[in-house]
């Protein structure tokens, strides 16, 4: 028991491992302090077996001076120590952890053989006064060192490459053999020559030499142990030896009629006490490799003694030679049987090697694998069949060559030091820097092929190298292959984003800011193509593009696809040549900057010049391009921002054109952002109302319709309508936005109607509220839930929206027809399809746009457009509504050309609904016609 000491001076026992139970923790949860310290020192099993045997060893001593006969005493020691002992390893086994099975088992083994022993011990006394050689006593005594013998061995974990049975058995008898031999020089052969009954002196040898057997059996196996716990098994291994010597001392004692001496019967029990004692200390360190290697000579080393000693004695000429003859008889046909069996075992180890080096040739051929072997100068001693499959050689050519001669120069240093490496003495293949290098090996076509080249010993001889080579050919390829699928595009073959990204990061990063440009490319109206001949075409006119891009680009410039149908052009400053549009070879900023416009303009007449020949059709396709000029100190990440944000303005502004980008740009993008972020917040919480513009009768200044515009109020400011309808549009706000102002707008005229008063609403839609899902019916509720008539509501679409989708926008605005609405076009005479459409589409109304009311009397031209458009209306039976009056020489010209409703700040502004209330019936509109 080993104390500790503590902060205050009291000794701490800490329990072992072994002894915690399952399920409790080292330390417990006792008190703190002496109270602790006092729970422990009851609990620990190892106070009071090292009491007992002490008091045992005192009551050995106390009967030695009392006089106590040597049987007596040696009786009355075995049985104490054998208790003691065999109750220390039962309470051992019981406390060890599950982990450790073999401990428990082997030590109840041992506590049987201990208890088994002193049986026999005990009643010697009384069996030695039989006629008997050997008494059922010593029968017990026999039992007891086998059980023990059995324990010692299951004492400690076998290896994992254990011996053969044979071999054992063959090492025991060798070593008891010795020992016998070497005994019987010494002592048994006097007490043979004075014998005159063999036949008793033989049987009387017999249980030492029992004992002597299981004593040689298990002590190489326990003493050549790497088991940390082989402690308890070595103890048991010196019990087994004592029992050995007592016993044998015994058989000579009755041989002479006497009795034993009492040191042979008290050397068991003293090193019982120490087997009772050794399951509670602390572990020794496993055996080392040495300690093992001597172990395993141990039975040769005694042979050599045992012959030496009997051929001493043999030259004095004892009568008792035969004795010995025969015991070296069969040592000499156990030592030839252990030869054979070790010539049996090295041949099928020769065999095995053999069959492991024929498998490894043909795994590393089967593999593809090319296997050299060569000699330390790095001359090929010997070639493998897959050389000319995966190379071209035949093993011929490379006989008796320098392996150096076919690796490319730049890795022939790691070629050479590598098979250095394996031809040193001193290092291995564990040695810094590994047995395996990457290099280029020469083909028999002349090709460099990457391949792994990894080098042995070779098994049979150190001053061999045996060189594997795997062809990395197919690998590299593929490594490649997958490079540039990952920074290319698959459909146009031209470097993707995220290669785009990275070489303008390296290039602001490497050379500057200066004279770097970014231009963004557009296809506008792709999304139409797609749409119209699929997906499969479109791509084949991104590759028709993407060939046509890179013609109108330098060899130097950096261009790429983006994504979907936008591309980027990288302009690496310095370089100004080669680029048309008259740029000089300086490197000025001017320069830079018109060259990247050149550039710029360049790529716009090469993608909308000529039409692309797709699904055999044409189809014309125009560009929208925005250009970004880099500034010391700005992230690639903002140049290319500021580029697509350019682009994204000349997209906005009608495409087939190039903007170049300006700091109000940014900050228009933001502030659209931030509107988009607050409509939504502005529809919660009512920040909309609701204006209307009359609408009246030219002739007769009545009020026969208003015109609902919606008005935003954030935080007490006006927003106009400009700034957000745009990003309404674009975030889909627009859709719920349009079903507020329809309601509302429907309810305030429903209400003005019911008062006898005949006014129509109208209402302007965008594109986004026609094509919305359930829009029909939205109109049909609100028309429903407010009463107003159908006839009263107009609703009013642009050219433009007439144009695009034109197909599935005629379908809805046919169903709004059939509801009883009435349809208007607004802004009439900008589109270019004006009449077609008013051919399918049963409009009711056309509304002239301000552009040419607003030169009416200064413009002739516009003049003789707008009486065009008016008489146009007449004829076909429509509505005109001129839209943006504001001077009385407009209005006198209306009138006279026939149009006979208009609405402007001239005739009435904008109001709210309490300011249309005082236009009720009764009341006329007046204004300086």
């Amino acid at each position: 028991m080993t104390a500790h000491p503590t902060g205050t001076g009291d000794a701490d026992t800490t329990p072992d491992p072994a002894e915690t139970p399952e399920g409790a923790s080292a330390t417990g949860e006792a008190a703190t302090g002496a109270e602790a310290t006092h729970v422990n020192v009851r609990r620990d099993p190892r106070v009071p077996l090292t009491t007992a045997a002490g008091l045992g060893a005192v009551a050995i001593v106390v009967a030695l001076i009392t006089g106590g006969s040597a049987p007596v005493v040696t009786a009355v020691a075995g049985v104490v120590t054998g208790l003691l002992a065999a109750a220390s390893l039962i309470m051992a086994a019981s406390r060890v952890t599950p982990g450790h099975r073999r401990q428990p088992a082997a030590w109840r083994w041992m506590t049987a053989g201990s208890l088994t022993w002193l049986l026999g011990v005990g009643v010697r006394p009384v069996a030695d006064g039989t006629p008997f050689v050997l008494t059922f006593a010593d029968l017990l005594i026999l039992a007891g060192s086998v059980l023990l013998a059995i324990g010692c061995g299951l004492s400690v974990k076998p290896p994992a490459y254990t011996r053969g049975v044979i071999r054992q058995a063959a090492d025991a008898y060798l070593g008891a053999a010795s020992v016998f031999a070497v005994a019987w020089v010494a002592v048994l052969g006097p007490a043979f020559r004075r014998t005159e009954d063999t036949g008793a002196f033989f049987a009387a040898l017999a249980l030492p030499v029992i004992c002597l057997l299981a004593t040689c059996a298990v002590t190489p196996a326990v003493a050549a142990s790497r088991s940390g716990n082989r402690v308890v098994g070595l103890t048991g291994v010196g019990v087994l030896a004592a029992i050995t010597v007592a016993e044998l001392a015994t058989a000579l004692a009755r041989l002479g009629g006497d009795h034993p001496p009492l040191v042979a019967g008290l050397l068991v029990p003293a090193l019982l006490l120490v087997l009772a004692v050794t399951p509670w200390v602390e572990q020794d360190r496993p055996a080392r490799p040495l300690t093992a290697a001597l172990t395993a000579a141990t039975p040769l080393v005694l042979v050599a003694v045992a012959t030496l000693v009997a051929t001493l004695h043999a030259i004095r000429g004892n009568r008792d030679a035969a004795a010995l003859a025969i015991v070296a008889a069969t040592v000499v046909l156990v030592l030839l049987g252990r030869l054979f069996v070790l010539l049996v075992e090295t041949a099928g180890m020769r065999r095995l090697v053999d069959v492991g080096e024929q498998q490894l040739r043909r795994l590393a051929e089967n593999t593809g694998d090319v296997v050299l072997v060569c000699d330390p100068e790095g001359v090929v001693q010997e070639a493998g069949p897959g050389l000319e499959a995966t190379y071209g050689y035949r093993p011929e050519d490379l006989a008796f060559r320098p392996v150096f001669d076919y690796v490319h120069p730049e890795d022939l240093p790691a070629v050479q030091a590598l098979i250095s490496r394996m031809t040193d003495e001193d290092d291995g293949p564990e040695q810094e820097g590994g047995t395996r290098v990457s290099c280029r090996f020469r083909a028999a076509d002349g090709t460099w092929r990457p391949t792994e080249t990894v080098a042995a010993r070779h098994v049979r001889d150190d001053d061999l190298v045996l060189v594997t080579i795997r062809d990395l050919s197919d690998q590299v390829a593929l490594r490649n292959q997958v490079t540039h699928l990952t920074f290319h595009d698959g459909v146009t073959g031209l470097p993707n984003r995220a290669y785009f990204e990275e070489r303008a990061r390296d290039v602001l990063t490497r050379r500057g800011a200066a004279g770097t440009a970014v231009i963004f490319l557009d296809l506008d109206g792709f999304t139409a193509v797609n749409d119209s001949v699929g997906h499969a075409s479109g791509d084949h006119l991104l590759g028709q593009a993407a060939r046509r891009m890179r013609s109108a680009v330098r060899a130097d410039d950096t261009l790429a696809r983006w994504g979907g149908d936008e591309f980027a052009v990288l302009l690496e400053g310095g370089a100004s040549g080669g680029m048309s549009g008259g740029a000089s070879g300086s490197a000025s900023g001017g320069a830079d900057a018109q060259t990247a416009i050149d550039l710029a303009e360049r790529l716009v007449r090469a993608v909308s010049n000529e039409p692309f020949r797709v699904a055999d059709r044409d189809i014309a396709v125009t560009a929208s391009v925005g250009v970004a000029f880099a500034e010391e100190g700005l992230p690639s990440g903002d140049l290319l921002r500021n580029a697509d944000v350019a682009m994204s303005r000349a997209k906005e502004l009608g495409g087939r054109r190039v903007e170049v980008f300006a700091t109000h740009m940014h900050a228009d993008v933001l502030r659209r952002l931030e509107i988009a972020s607050d409509l939504q917040r502005a529809l919660l919480e009512d920040q909309f109302a609701i204006e209307y513009q009359p609408v009246v009768d030219l002739a007769t200044s009545r009020v026969t319709a208003v015109e609902a515009l919606v008005r935003w109020w954030r935080g007490g400011t006006f927003v106009p309508p400009e700034q957000f309808l745009g990003p309404a549009e674009d975030t889909g706000i627009i859709v719920p936005l349009g079903e507020w102002i329809l309601r509302e707008a429907c309810r305030e005229v429903a209400a003005w109607r019911a008062s006898s008063w005949d006014i129509g609403l109208a209402l302007n839609l965008s594109a986004r509220q026609i094509m919305a899902p359930r829009f029909v019916e939205t109109v049909s509720e609100a028309l429903s839930d407010s009463g107003l008539p159908a006839s009263a509501l107009t609703l009013e679409v642009i050219e433009e929206m007439l144009v695009e989708d034109a197909g599935e926008m005629i379908g809805r605005l046919s169903e709004l027809r059939t509801l009883g609405v009435r349809l208007a076009i607004d802004d009439f005479g900008t589109g270019y399809a004006s009449l077609a459409f008013l051919r399918q589409l049963p409009v009711d109304m056309i509304k002239i746009d301000p552009s040419f009311v607003s030169g009416l009397g200064r413009d002739d031209t516009l003049t003789l457009l707008t009486r065009t458009i008016v008489q146009l209306g007449n004829d076909l039976g429509l509505i005109v509504v001129a839209e943006g009056i504001e001077r009385p020489e407009q209005l006198d010209l209306l009138r006279k050309m026939g149009c006979t409703r208009g609405q402007g700040y001239l005739v009435a502004r904008p109001m709210t609904a309490r300011g249309v209330d005082d236009l009720m019936p009764g009341t006329t509109l007046q204004n300086t016609a």
